[in-house]
């Protein structure tokens, strides 16, 4: 089996994404350029190349890719892991070196020149709405225009989708700051060296996560390495490994090899479309472990207790999105810190309009980050209207039957009368059963067998309408039909 780079519009590439004080930007501001060097390594890989990176493994009687994808992809996570480890170890011993910020700089940001744009551009306005109580929505309204003329005029579709991972993570940052800053989290505009710092963070800048500010600065503290520290960093790369062999070599031959189960026309239909699901959502496992193996080895991704330091980063919970209890669990495991990030800063912020104009701003805000492709436009707008009448219809059951049937699972000291009955269990599989029928029709879309071509250039809309054709529209109809049920039992 060989290794071969795909483009970053490739399934794998879609499963992306406290207090200042003058004792903070000192630190800061050392800790910063000690781990931009590592930027010298993203200039000289390329980080768009990398952002988009995806890994097919090609079976005995498949295709043949070239022997020398193997080697590059084998030695750019040598060079990764190399410069990552130095750089931690650095950080820990203290040493600074003032004189590293041009090298910095001018390595790691070589080929990321719209990327550096939108961080200026994003300072620019911090800058000078700095004594506003605003700065949130400058920032937010700044950053849609700029995306907006960056997706539709300034650069060709191509090299704009590989900069799309970046773009969210700096995008996802400078907002997040600029609210944190509004609600006093964050109490003075940071240096621009601390702003580009937490931007160009080495451990997120290119697989994410998204992190606060405030992580950013413990982070960059330079905490002692671990035994624990070793552990979660090898557990993460370890499942990473085991997400892409699975989404490689297992999701998309799923049926009738591993799992022997075939039938009529309409059925191969759905399981063929639950095997591009699976493919697709492990792909997007595999991400979630890189981005924290890379967040860890960088420094980030613990929690402190006294003098008790515990790396509990996670980003996926697999298991809650295979064996769901509702799509509500779904949207919410697929990627835990940008599910914070929108619901702490969008949703919230939304509210005021009511909950269901919330969410629908809410999902256009992930499809804008993630780029105007009109296949994750349609499934983003899909999920908001699933989620939401879920949501509702199972609030109102759990009204009226008095028992623990809510999208997310009940406290223990809840008032319900039924709990853990049979019919409890019952109506919770079932509603669970719905959410993996609901994942195989949206994950139709995500076929492995799509061209390299198709998937550069971004699925259309005469594709996202024939592949949903083929199913019948089913998942829209029995969402439709939910809420025609919710508003009857009313």
């Amino acid at each position: 089996m060989y290794l071969v780079l795909t483009s970053s519009t490739s399934p794998l590439y879609w499963s992306l994404h406290g207090l200042s004080s003058p004792r903070w930007k000192s630190e800061c501001c050392t800790s910063s350029l000690e781990h931009g060097l590592l930027h010298g390594y993203i200039g000289f890989l390329s980080v768009p190349s990398l952002a988009g990176l995806s890994v097919c493994l090609s079976s005995p009687g498949g295709p043949q890719w070239p022997p020398s994808a193997a080697r590059n992809f084998s030695s750019n996570c040598c060079r990764a892991v190399s410069c990552l480890l130095p750089s931690r170890a650095w950080t820990r011993s203290g040493c600074s070196l003032p004189s590293a910020s041009p090298a910095a700089f001018s390595g790691g940001l070589l080929h990321m020149v719209w990327v550096v744009l939108l961080s200026l551009l994003c300072y620019l306005v911090l800058f000078l709405c700095r004594h506003s109580s605003h700065r949130g929505v400058f920032l937010s309204v700044t950053i849609l225009i700029y995306l907006l003329m960056g997706e539709m005029h300034m650069v060709d579709t191509v090299t704009w989708h590989k900069m799309r991972g970046a773009q969210m993570i700096v995008a996802m940052k400078a907002v997040s700051l600029g609210f944190d800053l509004d609600r006093s989290e964050v109490g003075t505009v940071p240096s621009p060296v601390e702003f580009m710092g937490y931007l160009y963070f080495v451990g997120t800048i290119v697989f994410g996560p998204w992190i606060s500010f405030h992580s950013y600065l413990q982070a960059v503290q330079g905490h002692p390495l671990s035994c624990r520290w070793l552990q979660k960093v090898a557990r993460s790369l370890v499942l990473a490994l085991l997400c892409l062999v699975l989404s490689t070599c297992v999701g998309p031959y799923l049926f009738p090899y591993f799992i022997p189960l075939d039938g009529d026309r309409l059925l191969r239909k759905w399981l063929r479309a639950y095997e591009s699901a699976v493919s697709f959502h492990f792909s997007n496992y595999f991400v979630g472990f890189l981005s924290e193996a890379t967040a860890t080895l960088a420094g980030a991704g613990f929690t402190e207790e006294k003098d008790h330091l515990e790396w509990d980063l996670t980003v996926s919970k697999p298991l809650n999105v295979e064996l769901p209890r509702s799509m509500v669990e779904v949207v919410t495991s697929w990627n835990l810190p940008m599910s914070y990030w929108l619901n702490n800063y969008v949703f919230k912020n939304a509210l005021h309009l009511g909950t269901f104009s919330a969410v629908l701003v809410t999902y256009a805000a992930s499809a804008l980050l993630h780029g105007f492709s009109f296949h994750l436009a349609a499934v983003l707008l899909s999920l908001a209207f699933i989620t939401y009448v879920e949501h509702v219809l199972r609030k109102r059951l759990a009204r009226i039957l008095s028992a623990c049937v809510l999208s997310k699972r009940c406290p223990p000291d809840c008032l319900h009368q039924h709990r853990l009955g049979l019919g409890v269990r019952a109506l919770n599989l079932l509603f669970g059963g719905l959410a993996i029928f609901h994942l195989a029709y949206l994950g139709s879309l995500f076929d492995v067998d799509v061209d390299d071509t198709t998937e550069e250039q971004g699925y259309g809309m005469a594709y996202t309408v024939h592949k949903w054709s083929e199913l019948s529209w089913a998942s829209h109809w029995v969402t439709f039909g939910c809420w025609i049920f919710y508003r009857l039992i009313g």
